[in-house]
């Protein structure tokens, strides 16, 4: 039984410009989705994914079935069937039915990077259960593929970062690992979500009808750049500011909320280098450069916050088992 695993992510520098080819740095951590996938011959196709909210899910096992099921389930869901149908498309091998198993300990929709996770992994699962092993950057591209047919429009940044692990830059097409380090980072997460797709389409509305906009996305993408020089030297001071800034210009484009923006405060006031939202926005998480995670009691006093913990970079993107 093939058993995929992929990690979550956070941005330190560059989400929602890096839709529009700027370059982007994002992280893996070492919050995971698992996906295990068995042959079956019961003509259907069958989930088990619990931690995400969803038990006992079947449908014909078919093309067609993929397809006209896809306007209708949750957005999880959507972006696992997009990718078991992708896959399968691989496949030269003849069988009657899947069974897939879903493990997870990222929330959907924080701004983790739940959906190129999951997308990473099913992908990859579901692949060697029809005996196709592809390599990791076909695995990255066939997912980053998942999240465009979902989304409308994604980067490539969450399904390349989440497939080969550690610190990644994004810049359109060119994607390429950076120097790895670890950097002592805490999340803060108000227990609620932000649609990717939403948001993103809100922040290219405002792009159309603002020409201003179209300098906030470059300025964005100039701290992606400074920033990865502030990495390789691992100087904390101008990483945090940097991140500082950066969330900064995010909530000029709309996408932070009260939530998140009481914890972004709530990190720096205690001591953090920096703090920004991470992900799409709307809701959902920040993340807070923190060395003595100071920030977590902090970030538990304030009414936003239903949850803060420390995240370890994770040097490993998917892992086959």
């Amino acid at each position: 039984m093939p058993s995929s695993s992929a990690p979550g992510k956070v941005y330190l520098f560059g989400e929602h410009a890096v839709v529009y080819g700027e370059p982007a740095v994002p992280c893996a951590i070492d919050r995971r989705i698992t996906v295990s996938c068995t042959k079956s011959n019961d003509n259907l196709i069958s989930i088990q994914a619990p931690q995400i909210g969803t038990n006992d899910f079947s449908i014909e096992f078919s093309e067609s079935s993929l397809k006209s099921n896809l306007s209708k389930v949750e957005p999880h869901l959507h972006y696992i069937l997009t990718a078991i149908g992708l896959s399968l498309n691989f496949s030269e091998t003849t069988f009657n039915g899947l069974e897939i198993v879903v493990e997870s300990d990222i929330p959907l929709g924080a701004g983790l990077g739940s959906s190129a996770a999951v997308s990473v992994a099913t992908v990859d699962a579901v692949s060697r259960t029809c005996d196709v092993i592809h390599p990791l950057e076909q695995i990255a591209t066939l997912a980053h593929e998942v999240e465009q047919t979902v989304q409308g429009r994604a980067s490539r940044a969450d399904t390349f970062c989440s497939t080969m692990g550690g610190f990644v830059c994004v810049e359109g097409k060119k994607c390429n690992k950076l120097p790895f380090s670890q950097l002592p980072l805490t999340i803060g997460y108000d227990g609620g979500f932000g649609s990717t797709k939403e948001l993103v389409s809100m922040v290219r509305t405002n792009k159309e009808n603002y020409e201003f906009i179209e300098s906030i996305i470059t300025s964005i993408g100039r701290i992606s750049k400074l920033g990865m020089v502030a990495l390789e030297n691992q100087n904390l001071a101008t990483i945090g500011d940097l991140m500082n800034i950066n969330h900064g210009l995010l909530s000029s484009l709309g996408v932070s909320s009260n939530s998140l923006d009481e914890m972004v405060w709530a990190a720096r006031n205690s001591g953090a280098f920096g703090a920004k939202l991470t992900g799409a926005g709307g809701s959902g998480c920040i993340v807070a450069l923190d060395p003595d995670m100071s920030s977590i009691p902090s970030l538990l006093s304030t009414d936003s916050c239903k949850s803060a913990f420390s995240v370890d970079i994770s040097e490993k993107g998917l892992i086959r088992k």
